[in-house]
């Protein structure tokens, strides 16, 4: 099976809690490697043709701290031919006009050096005025807002995740070989 690496920066944990409920609806350690990239180097992207990217929008559309110290090192990484799935903690009623921002920073960057990107989601059920996450009227990856849609978040990782699986296709699901 080949096993698909998450790399997440957090500051008040929310985004490492999404990232072990996503590891969990995956299947587990067995299926997703959680990756703190405060602790991570470019060459730990290298043994994942799957990526997921979590990150939170910090202050008005800034990166995660860890996201901004590791952003440069983006460029060392070849993420031609890895399909790279995008997740973001968000605050839609305190910051309308920069909600999400930061997955969208991380995926054009992301995308420059190659990667596909997966995992697209609906702005159905958010109330937010503009975002650098945006493409073609979705957001590159599944919003979170723990501050204002809590209750959602559960019932969206879960649908995310089963979407992700039939977009990436059977090598997660765990009947192909690496």
């Amino acid at each position: 099976m080949t096993k698909i690496g998450l790399f997440f920066g957090t500051q008040t944990s929310n985004t490492q809690t999404a990232a072990e409920i996503i590891q969990k609806e995956f299947g587990g350690d067995s299926v997703v490697d959680l990756n703190d990239i405060s602790k991570a180097e470019a060459s730990d992207f290298e043994g994942y043709n799957y990526i997921i990217i979590g990150c939170p929008t910090w202050n008005v559309g800034e990166l995660q701290s860890d996201w901004e110290n590791f952003y440069d090192e983006l460029d060392n990484i070849d993420f031609t031919s890895k399909k790279v799935a995008y997740f973001g903690e968000g605050d839609q009623v305190g910051y309308p006009d920069t909600f999400q921002d930061a997955m969208g920073m991380l995926e054009e960057k992301i995308t420059e050096q190659g990667g596909e990107t997966v995992g697209y989601w609906s702005t159905d059920g958010y109330e937010f005025t503009d975002s650098k996450a945006l493409r073609d009227g979705k957001f590159v990856g599944l919003a979170l807002d723990e501050d204002n849609q809590s209750d959602l978040t559960d019932e969206r990782i879960k649908t995310w995740v089963s979407q992700l699986k039939q977009e990436i296709g059977e090598a997660i699901a765990g009947s192909s070989p690496n």
